[in-house]
């Protein structure tokens, strides 16, 4: 059965391709972004979620004039999942993408926890192990790269993603609800694999798939009962 679903940042690159993946199963997705997605059926709300009121609001209104019929308010979300962010370092200065970060994850994971929404998925990253950005030479300490290895990001990107996770762990803690970070690699399109030279760095943390990482995103909501899982894509 299909769910109402809110995706934040869902105009950027892996929205485009994640948004029409989770409509094609059947759900109805509400957009949250400072700009349009181009996506049938899907409308997007205009809203800053490092605010906390209109995040709060965006989380509890209607998708579309339609569902003004019903006359009983905007129905309730079954799942937020929360992909806005400043992609990486050396967009804004760092403090300005840390406190955009931090505190747009936060709003998002509060008002789901006092909407009484039970799923969230958020985007964290693999710069949270602290070498795809570090200052100078530095590499993993052991291999494979998964869950248990221990998260120590060098920098303002990194570190903003670890706090996140943090941040969603002490709500799942404290409500019970289903709160699931997944430490994204590099994410791909189609057109890229042959086209992009790819810094060392990159090359040893590994790659996702944005189709792939449409078809993670897209069980999330349909698996139950984990409480919070930091789940990394493992490489070798």
């Amino acid at each position: 059965m299909g769910k109402r679903i809110a995706f934040t940042g869902g105009s950027g690159v892996v929205g485009r391709t994640v948004v029409p993946y989770l409509v094609d199963r059947g759900h109805k997705v509400l957009n949250l972004d400072l700009k349009p997605l181009d996506a049938p059926g899907v409308r997007t709300i205009v809203a800053d979620l490092a605010d906390s009121g209109e995040t709060f609001n965006a989380l509890s209104m209607h998708f579309g004039f339609e569902d003004l019929r019903t006359g009983g308010g905007p129905a309730p979300l079954d799942a937020v999942v929360h992909f806005a962010a400043i992609p990486r370092i050396l967009i804004r200065p760092d403090n300005a993408m840390f406190a955009a970060n931090v505190l747009s994850t936060y709003n998002v994971v509060e008002a789901a926890a006092k909407l009484g929404i039970r799923k969230v998925i958020i985007a964290s990253s693999i710069t949270a192990y602290g070498v795809c950005f570090a200052e100078g030479d530095r590499d993993y300490t052991s291999f494979p790269v998964d869950e248990d290895y221990d998260a120590d990001p060098t920098d303002s990107y990194g570190l903003s993603k670890l706090v996140g996770e943090k941040i969603a762990r002490s709500f799942a803690s404290r409500t019970g609800s289903d709160i699931y970070a997944l430490r994204i690699g590099v994410v791909i399109e189609p057109a890229e694999y042959f086209q992009r030279l790819w810094p060392i760095r990159y090359r040893t943390s590994g790659y996702v798939d944005v189709g792939d990482l449409a078809q993670i995103v897209g069980l999330c909501p349909e698996k139950d009962g984990l409480g919070f899982p930091s789940v990394a894509f493992r490489w070798r």
